[in-house]
């Protein structure tokens, strides 16, 4: 459906794709993945004929409707309501425009065949797109994404960026284009709308292109990935999850085979040196000459996002409650309140996730929390030597343009900080060297917040407060500073629109809606769990009746199952000994198929690996005792086949190994 062939695309001298060839197929969900500025929203215009490729062909069937989420849009000449614009998708608004036409001139010849004619087309038309039933699709998806309804009369240009963006979704996905193209588009989307999202995408029959950061969405949703990298387009089979395993695999196997490679390009020069002097040897050295030409490096995949490690400081010791909010009320315009009355603690070591649809407070509260904002009433009270560390959601874009990193972090610290400090801190988030003096306007998003950061753990806090942290972050940061909040051992309250990211790091769930703010007591997984049963106990009375009588009749199995007529006998010792080593062998026996199977795996690894290096070593013999007859391509072709054989069966020897050893942990547990 799609089909890149040889394309190159040169921006700013810069080889967005440097003779590139990928195939889409009707009905694909491809994730397109890659390091920020690699060019994804380039392939995106490419497609829609808005930029043409320096070299090659982009072709993509005639009359195929395409649909587009842009990353940045401007409405603001947009006066219509966000109802009207929502449900005037597609061709609808010109077919509309039609009819009335039509219908007008009607009026002065009623029995114009070909008016008639024309009428009914496009009646039936407008019927099959919907166009009947277009305002109350319209509402259901405003709805979803966050809108109230009494805002739906309001005019599109009133609404802030995040807003009108969210309109421009609902917009695009009603439309049920052919081709959908969707940039980042859970950038201005709560949680309950990303989920929203997910469910309205998963019911989409046509083919859908997903440029994004979002884990949720690229796993739940593609089952192709288009990697964007380097002047390359590298497509694998499966979702974000999948694709992060085989692309590190085929790392491993390049890299195997680069050793390779190189271990034979060495053997070669030394032979080349033993015997260049022997004349007996001339023909051969030659040949080894030519095959030491020829031979081709192995090209490693480049990496494609920031791969340091996040580390945090240990934070300073502080009293078992980190922080109580007591009865907190907020107004900003002294009429309407944001919030009421909301208390809960924070303790030691919590992971506080806030959630909640846009406009519920959760900024407001967080600021409140850090201090920076008063309550209307009420107070946020701080416990025992408790020091924030608070990361605003702005910022990132409020830091001193002409300001080098090192000196953002220089300002922040105490001021008997070493310099070798500072240096230690900006490492730990991805400023090495060179990069410390990197001044901040050219810093890239993702910079720029790890930059936030270093600012902030310069004078280690024990509360950390975050808003949105993982916005302009790429994945592999993403899951850098997922993973420093799960080993860090001070508290976190933190707000974030990245599902994944909150199901990884938040251990309890702060909830705010319109009604309430409730607090849920175990992670977000647990949260949705208690949403569930919430909505069940609410549903109608029906609806539960034969769940009810499911839950009755297992209670009713367990409470039978587990009674008797009398009371049972206590069992000897040595009886219960007995038992014991039965039950201990019974479990041994029941592992045993899994250790075997383990264990013919590790087996067989070493086999091939063997094997190979014996054919390789045969292969060797034959090319430096080669005749006029030896055919060098074949011998070659077989080496380096044998050389991706070894690699391929190392790496799964090692998965294996990994294994073995978590297994044999269990299995000698059973003793």
């Amino acid at each position: 459906m799609i089909d890149f062939q040889n394309v190159t695309k040169l921006l700013g001298g810069k080889a967005i794709l440097d003779n590139a060839s990928f195939r889409i197929n009707q009905g694909e969900r491809v994730g397109m993945v890659g390091p920020n500025g690699a060019g994804k929203t380039t392939v995106f215009s490419m497609i829609l004929g808005e930029l043409p490729p320096d070299k090659g062909e982009i072709l993509i069937p005639e009359r195929l409707r395409i649909g587009i989420l842009r990353q940045q849009i401007d409405l603001s000449d947009k006066q219509e309501d966000v109802l009207s614009y929502v449900a005037a998708t597609g061709e609808l608004p010109l077919i509309q425009a039609r009819l009335a036409e039509v219908e007008r001139a009607l009026e002065t010849d009623p029995a114009n065949r070909q008016l008639l004619d024309e009428f009914g087309h496009l009646q039936t038309t407008y019927e099959h797109l919907g166009g009947y039933d277009s305002g109350h699709r319209a509402e259901a998806a405003l709805a979803g994404l966050g809108f109230d309804e009494d805002v739906f009369h309001k005019p599109l240009n009133s609404f802030s960026g995040g807003w009108q963006m969210r309109a421009s979704m609902a917009r695009v996905l009603l439309s049920e284009p052919d081709i959908l193209l969707l940039d980042e588009p859970s950038n201005y989307l709560d949680i309950p709308a990303v989920e929203w999202l997910q469910r309205r995408l998963r019911v989409y029959t046509g083919t859908l292109l997903l440029i994004s950061h979002d884990r949720f969405l690229l796993n739940s949703l593609t089952n192709v990935t288009l990697e964007i990298n380097g002047g390359k387009a590298t497509r694998y089979s499966g979702s974000y999850s999948k694709y992060v395993v085989e692309r590190e695999t085929r790392s491993a196997l390049a890299e195997a085979a680069r050793k390779n490679t190189e271990k034979r390009r060495d053997k070669l020069k030394e032979n080349i040196e033993r015997f260049r002097y022997k004349a007996s040897k001339a023909a051969q050295v030659q040949m080894w000459i030519k095959m030491l030409d020829k031979i081709e490096t192995e090209e490693l995949p480049e990496q494609l996002h920031f791969q340091g490690r996040i580390r945090i400081p240990e934070p300073p010791r502080c009293g078992a409650e980190v922080c109580a909010v007591e009865n907190v009320s907020h107004s900003y315009d002294g009429a309407r309140f944001v919030f009421r009355d909301v208390s809960f603690t924070v303790n030691n070591g919590d992971k506080l996730g806030i959630v909640g649809y846009n406009g519920m407070g959760k900024t407001t509260l967080l600021r409140i929390i850090a201090g920076t904002l008063a309550p209307t009433s009420g107070r946020a009270r701080l416990g025992h030597n408790v020091v924030i560390g608070y990361q605003a959601q702005e910022f990132a874009e409020l830091l001193p343009a002409e300001e080098a990193a090192y000196d953002v972090v220089k300002h922040a610290a105490p001021g008997d900080t070493p310099p070798s400090r500072i240096r230690e801190i900006l490492g730990a988030f991805g400023f090495s060297g060179d990069d410390a003096m990197k001044q901040c306007k050219v810093l890239s998003g993702g910079e720029k917040i790890r930059l936030c950061f270093a600012r902030i753990f310069v004078n280690p806090p024990n509360l950390l407060i975050l808003d949105e942290p993982t916005t302009h972050l790429d994945i592999a940061a993403r899951e850098a500073l997922q993973g420093a909040i799960m080993n860090y051992k001070g508290t976190v309250c933190f707000v974030s629109h990245d599902l994944e990211f909150i199901r990884g790091t938040a251990t309890t769930i702060l909830e705010m809606r319109h009604d309430r703010v409730k607090r849920f007591f175990g992670n977000f997984d647990y949260y949705k769990e208690k949403l569930a049963e919430e909505e069940a106990a609410n549903a109608p009375a029906g609806n539960n009746q034969q769940n009810k009588a499911s839950s009755s009749a297992s209670s009713a199995s367990a409470s039978d199952s587990s009674s008797n007529s009398g009371t049972p006998s206590q069992p000897q010792p040595q009886t219960a000994g007995k038992d014991r080593r039965r039950e201990k062998a019974a479990k041994r026996n029941a592992l045993l198929p899994e250790k075997r199977r383990i264990e013919r795996g590790l087996a067989k690894c070493e086999k091939i690996i063997e094997d190979a290096e014996n054919e390789k070593a045969e292969i060797d013999r034959q090319l430096m005792e080669a005749t006029p007859q030896t055919d060098f391509a074949a011998l070659q072709k077989r080496r380096k086949a044998l050389d991706y054989d070894i690699a391929e069966a190392t790496v799964e020897w090692e998965r294996l190994a990994s294994e073995h050893e978590d297994f044999m942990k269990k299995y000698n547990d059973a003793d």
